[in-house]
């Protein structure tokens, strides 16, 4: 009762699931990934347990096709289950049981693996594959949101829409180095899929990352806009020459405030997404 990609970008290593249905909080159910090993999408009647035992046999070795062959082979309502397994170098298997509910079917190819059931026509997985070979060169979680985005403007699930999820995850990325890059929800919302992309917009701002050549120096003049900027939005600094101890600590008491911390851990030097949010932030006020 839902469509999905799972995917991996074996040189950057990152993997992941995007997953839409008529179904409340698709993302508790559905999405099971693992860095450094593999993705994987459970679904039609989900057996929960096909993402943390696929996931061992991925990590063990084990190909996707075999562990779809694996999982299914040992469950006695394989008929009615839905499945698409991705590891990390790219190979990929999608399943579709016999008793799925029309239409259903996935499929497959290098890094991917889209699937879907209940939905609106045998044209809802045609276009997710053509916008996921459309968005080479994307980054990646951008590129699982347009594949998704695909399917459910071509019709998606045939019940209607109520949530969706993206998951990606990658060794080493993350808050902290968690592992996990991306888990955003939508759980119950009249058009998740539109939903699911401003989150992940709100996401990049606080989380993402701009290159360090491209960070912008603090001299005199950048300093004395920011104090500006920081006395509009209530973090003053008293008047004083570059980036001095009281123009440092009210910059990052509202970087901390604004939860921008990601992109600026201090210093004399400061991501430039940083200096825009503040002008937006002082322009507002």
């Amino acid at each position: 009762m839902t469509f999905s990609i799972a995917a991996a970008d074996p040189t950057t290593g990152e993997l992941g699931v995007a997953v839409a249905s008529r179904f409340l909080a698709v993302g508790s159910v559905v999405p099971a990934c693992m860095p450094g090993v593999g993705a994987i999408a459970t679904q039609s009647y989900a057996n929960v347990h096909y993402g943390p035992e696929g996931l061992m046999l991925l990590a063990e070795g084990v190909v996707p096709a075999e562990v779809v062959e694996r999982l299914t082979g040992a469950d006695e309502d394989a008929a009615l289950r839905q499945l698409g397994v991705v590891g990390l170098d790219g190979r990929a298997a999608t399943f579709t049981g016999g008793d799925c509910f029309d239409w259903a079917g996935g499929v497959t190819g290098d890094g991917y693996a889209i699937q879907g059931n209940i939905l609106a026509d045998a044209g809802v997985v045609p276009a997710m594959e053509a916008a996921w070979l459309a968005g080479a060169g994307a980054g990646f979680a951008e590129r699982l949101l347009a594949t998704l985005l695909a399917g459910d403007r071509a019709g998606g699930d045939r019940r209607g829409r109520q949530s969706a999820s993206l998951t990606v995850v990658c060794e080493g990325a993350g808050y902290g180095g968690s592992g996990i890059a991306v888990d955003l929800r939508v759980d119950d919302h009249p058009d998740p899929v539109p939903e699911l992309t401003r989150l992940h917009g709100i996401h990049e701002l606080l989380f993402g990352t701009t290159p360090e050549a491209e960070w912008l120096q603090i001299d005199a003049a950048l300093a004395d806009d920011l104090r500006a900027a920081l006395a509009r939005v209530g973090h003053p600094a008293p008047a004083g020459r570059g980036l001095d101890g009281a123009l440092a600590a009210a910059l990052g008491a509202w970087v901390g405030n604004a939860n921008l911390e990601e992109r600026y851990p201090g210093g004399a030097r400061i991501d430039p997404v940083v200096v825009a949010e503040l002008r937006r932030a002082a322009a507002a006020a």
